[in-house]
């Protein structure tokens, strides 16, 4: 298949796929396309699958290219995986990306009263997150998936009396770390050549994965400190 032929079948699953992010996959060693005598890309239906996997595993586990290329080459070599029977099959790689909620992308337009009931909250609740500024609606005053996670959560840690006034805390944490990720990912995004923007976001996942990790690990200590 051409790149593009490939970008065509992704797109239905992927809208935000583009040429350049599969050139940029291929240029990180995720995929190995054939080229033709003039040079063309030439994708087999492996390949697009390599792709699917990828995408995948950034969409729903938010995992950085190096762990999804080390579990490529896992694969590749006859080994088993964990999750969903522990299959090594290409085609069957979505099977075991099980959908996290720790770094998901939002999708989906969700109207308040949906949000409120998929969530289980009462309305004063959700007004409380947004009046404290954790929540926000988007274009249209739909929510995504994303606020949905943010919902539960919040209403998990209510339920061990943090109220939404004490979350703000955690808010502005976040825009702290937003600040200083996007001091070392702007520079890069607004590079020069192609791929520029697509490296720029892969920086963005794998230093929010990092911290995320710090964030938890700093709290397990902190709190370790205060039992003892």
């Amino acid at each position: 298949m051409s790149i593009g032929a490939v970008l065509e079948q992704l797109r239905g699953e992927f809208p935000d796929v583009t040429i350049s992010k599969i050139r940029f996959l291929e240029s990180e060693g995720l995929v190995t396309p054939q080229r033709s005598p003039s040079g063309y890309r030439r994708f087999s239906r492996t390949d697009c699958e390599r792709l699917r996997f990828v995408l995948t595993a950034q969409r729903d586990r938010y995992l950085p290219l190096k762990v999804i290329k080390e579990q490529l080459d896992a694969m590749d070599r006859g080994e088993t995986l964990g999750g969903s029977g522990g299959t090594r099959l290409l085609s069957s790689a979505r099977s075991w990306v099980v959908p996290a909620t720790d770094f998901a992308q939002g999708g989906g337009r969700i109207s308040r009263e949906t949000l409120i009931e998929r969530t289980g909250v009462d309305a004063g609740f959700v007004t409380e997150l947004q009046r404290n500024g954790l929540l926000a609606a988007g274009p249209g005053g739909f929510f995504d998936d994303d606020a949905v996670r943010l919902v539960e959560a919040a209403a998990a840690l209510a339920d061990y009396g943090l109220e939404t006034r004490h979350l703000r805390a955690f808010k502005v944490s976040a825009d702290r770390e937003a600040g200083l990720v996007a001091q070392i990912a702007k520079p890069i995004a607004k590079g020069k050549g192609t791929g520029s923007r697509d490296r720029a976001e892969e920086l963005i996942r794998e230093i929010a994965a990092l911290s995320a990790t710090l964030h938890t690990q700093l709290i397990k200590a902190a709190v370790r400190d205060l039992l003892d």
